[in-house]
């Protein structure tokens, strides 16, 4: 006999993984887009750039390691480190954001 609850979601995490995160932390998200927004008024978006290389546009992962890592130091429960998963959604996310405005600049100024 099936019940209507075990229809509704997948019981297998397996079946999932390659979808998204199991658990996505959504303060460790919130904390790290605050962050990244307050570097990115006061330094600007070449802050998030290489200055040096072949090229132009290329993301500096550290800096993208340094919002997530704040984040992860700025709350409250320090103590008990994030799902590897969570943080791991929460750096796609930034460099999306990154992404997306190094696209608009681009475009802005006509590459």
């Amino acid at each position: 006999m099936l019940l209507g609850r075990e229809m509704d979601a997948c019981f297998d995490p397996s079946e999932n993984a390659g979808r998204m995160a199991d658990i996505i932390d959504l303060s460790l998200l919130a904390d790290a887009r605050r962050y990244f927004y307050k570097l990115l008024d006061a330094r600007g978006l070449s802050y998030f750039l290489q200055k040096e290389g072949p090229r132009l546009f290329h993301i500096e992962p550290a800096k993208v390691e340094l919002v997530v890592r704040t984040a992860m130091r700025s709350r409250a429960d320090a103590r008990q480190a994030p799902h590897p998963r969570a943080v791991e959604h929460c750096r796609q996310e930034i460099r999306r954001e990154l992404i997306r405005r190094v696209a608009s600049a681009m475009l802005q100024t006509g590459l």
